[in-house]
This record gives structure tokens, sequence and C-alpha cells, in this order.
């Protein structure tokens, strides 16, 4: 088991944001702005689920991989920490998730 951590991530996605587009993607996608970065985080979920429809666990983690990338160089570009994601989830799960999704205001 890895000792790395989706907050390890963060910090990484933070760091390379700063960095020079010509040395990171990260960089490079942050410069793109929101809608770049946004449309590969579709992407990646996208191709995450072929993944997942075709039963293929290493394409699979490879893409998941990817997709969380990808989500916290979205959530970066708009200024949301993971840990207000982290604090929604714990608050969430507080209920069973058929509670919590009938506790949602109707859209």
């Amino acid at each position: 088991m890895t000792s790395f951590s989706l907050s390890d991530l963060e910090r990484i996605v933070a760091e390379r944001a700063s960095a020079s587009s010509e040395q990171s993607w990260t960089a490079k996608l942050v410069a793109a702005g929101q809608p770049r970065a946004a449309k590969k985080l579709g992407e990646e979920a996208v191709e995450a689920v072929i993944a997942a429809i075709s039963n293929d666990r290493k394409n699979l983690t490879d893409e998941a991989a990817d997709l969380l990338y990808h989500l916290l160089v979205v959530l970066k570009i708009a200024d949301i920490p993971l840990s207000d994601v982290l604090a929604e989830l714990e608050r969430r799960t507080r209920q069973s998730g058929l509670q919590e999704k009938e506790s949602r205001p109707a859209k």
C-alpha cells in the first residue's frame, strides 16, 4: 500500500501550476483555462467509463489516476481546495446515500 494521498497530489498540482508552461503540463492546462481543463476532465471520465465497462483493470487504474489528476487541476483553477470536497463527502456520508439524495433540493 502506498502512502501517497490526494492531498499529496493536490500539493504537486499547486506547485506545478505555478511553473513555466514550457516545463509543466499542469501549468499549460492552467494557462489554457477552465474550459480546456474541464474538457480534459470529461475525456478522462469517458475513458474511465469505457475501461470499467470493458473490465480492463489496468486501463481503469490508469484512467482513474488521470481522472483524479485532472479533477484536482479543475479544482485548482476554480480555487476550490480538496478539503472542501472532502468536507462535503464527510457531510454526505453521515447518512445513507439514499437518504442524502432525498435531502437534496429538487433541480
